[in-house]
């Protein structure tokens, strides 16, 4: 009896071996913020290394990258449709700019430059529906999740350019998309609006809700989203419901629990098995490995968010503490560095504030950058009289003219400064949790140089070939840039 136990313990962990070995899983994670032509975003690139570690800590092949242009995007695309041919599980992660246009989602790579819908309509950007399909069709299951819900930055021009003799339909935020069969569709928001940034140097909160809950061992995908959009709204105060479609048949897991050994030789739900601990180990390690030198505070954080209970977590925060004191220190020292001097007596009133030109966008932007040098204000993208008072307070701590207006030269000076970063890490612990708040605080004082501070901050033949030439010949409107 003890050797049959033991045939069968055999057989059943042959069977699961077999499983995990057959299944293959592959994700596109990029992010794009450091757009040339319009406002840069802050975080779509934290948010793709974090999903990326995240994925991978579950067994994803992942085609990443960040602050893609309009080719080197394309060839990500090409690779991961290359290697989703077929696959089990394919996602689809996406943070960045996103418009629509008459209907039609696209993605912004970071050196788009929009004037008119021609300009989209012949390789500008690049169509999400033909994006889609030439590059996950063949896949099992599709999850796509999309954090690109934000303002349109080219709205206005396109508006602009299109004539009075025909309107143009541009919309806020991404027109609504609904799923093929094994497909799931999440957006960070509701079609038609936008969804926020989240504080600088930290995830958007769609993205951290994302990683604490679709990799949760035993968590059914779409009983994963439904934990997301209830985190989301409640962490932005009901400002932001995610939205999505399904079209999945049969339940999907990303890290499905292990099953009892005495029904382990049953047949596997639909969805990739668990990774094994020794696995995860080794991912964390690597990940730790390519970060631990690092003097970019956001790869720290990246990190953080991926693992918050990691072996590395201390580490990671002392180090993040240290760069935190150096980057205020050199803050405190070149705070008017390199400015024009024109900067301290300059008039600034409404005139000269409209000459810069600030769009929606813009001007959250700067309501989050005086958020993280201390000083509170909602960002709503609306200069209303509050956040005029905390103009004023920070050009009385910097020396200006005290208007409550900008000009160009204090519009520059503000983007110039070094803006406090908040850890993602969630902590257990209560008492790991005063140190990094301590450094915060130390650095959002002396960052405001002492003047008005609130809190912190804000698919015969050969299939490859045939799916270059698919993508080639008709992906993203059949027209590339020369």
């Amino acid at each position: 009896m003890r050797y049959l136990t033991i045939f069968l313990s055999l057989i059943c962990m042959a069977f699961t071996a077999h499983s995990a070995k057959a299944e293959r899983r592959v994700a596109f994670v990029v992010g794009n913020g450091a757009y040339k032509n319009v406002q840069p975003l802050p975080n779509p690139s934290i948010d793709a290394k974090s999903m990326a570690g995240v994925l991978r800590n579950v067994g994803f092949e992942v085609v990443e990258g960040t602050n893609l242009t309009r080719d080197k995007m394309t060839e990500r695309l090409l690779e991961f449709g290359k290697k989703a041919q077929g696959a089990d599980v394919a996602v689809f992660f996406y943070a960045g700019h996103g418009i629509a246009i008459g209907g039609v989602n696209y993605l912004l790579p970071i050196d788009a430059d929009i004037k008119s819908e021609m300009d989209v309509k012949l390789g500008a950007a690049i169509n999400i529906d033909l994006t889609l399909d030439q590059t996950m069709g063949d896949a099992k299951v599709k999850l796509v999740f999309l954090d690109a819900c934000r303002d349109n930055p080219f709205a206005a021009k396109i508006k602009a350019n299109a004539g009075a003799t025909r309107s143009v339909s541009v919309q806020t935020g991404l027109a609504e998309m609904k799923s093929g069969e094994g497909t799931l569709i999440a957006f960070a928001t509701g079609p038609g609006q936008t969804a926020l940034d989240g504080k600088e140097g930290a995830n958007s909160p769609f993205t951290r809700a994302l990683m604490a809950n679709i990799a949760t061992p035993g968590m059914e995908i779409q009983q994963a989203m439904t934990k997301v959009r209830a985190q989301v709204n409640e962490e932005t105060n009901k400002g932001q419901l995610p939205w999505g479609h399904t079209n999945l048949i049969g339940t999907v897991y990303l890290n499905q629990a292990a099953a009892p050994a005495a029904t382990a030789a049953a047949p596997s739900q639909t969805g990739p098995v668990m990774a094994t601990a020794s696995q995860g180990s080794e991912v964390e390690v690597e990940f730790w490995r390519s970060v631990k030198e690092s003097n970019k505070p956001e790869e720290l954080n990246a990190y953080l968010a991926t693992y918050p209970n990691g072996q590395f977590r201390s580490l990671a925060q002392a180090r993040i503490a240290s760069l935190q004191d150096g980057a205020s220190a050199n803050a405190t020292r070149n705070l008017t560095a390199g400015i024009d001097p024109k900067t301290f007596d300059a008039e600034a009133n409404q005139t000269t504030e409209d000459q810069i030109g600030l769009d929606k966008g813009q001007r959250r932007d700067v309501q989050r950058r005086l958020n993280g040098l201390g000083f509170d204000t909602k960002v709503t993208g609306e200069f209303n009289p509050a956040t005029r008072a905390v103009i004023t307070r920070w050009q009385a701590a910097r020396g200006y003219p005290k208007s409550g207006y900008l000009n160009k030269f204090q519009h520059k000076a503000l983007l110039t400064e070094i803006v406090a970063i908040t850890p993602t890490a969630s902590r257990d612990d209560g008492e790991e949790k005063k140190p990094a708040r301590r450094a915060q605080q130390q650095q959002q004082q002396r960052s405001s140089g002492g003047g008005g501070g609130g809190g912190g901050g804000s698919r015969g033949g050969d299939p490859g070939a045939a799916f270059v030439g698919g993508v080639v010949g008709g992906m993203l409107g059949g027209a590339f840039r020369r």
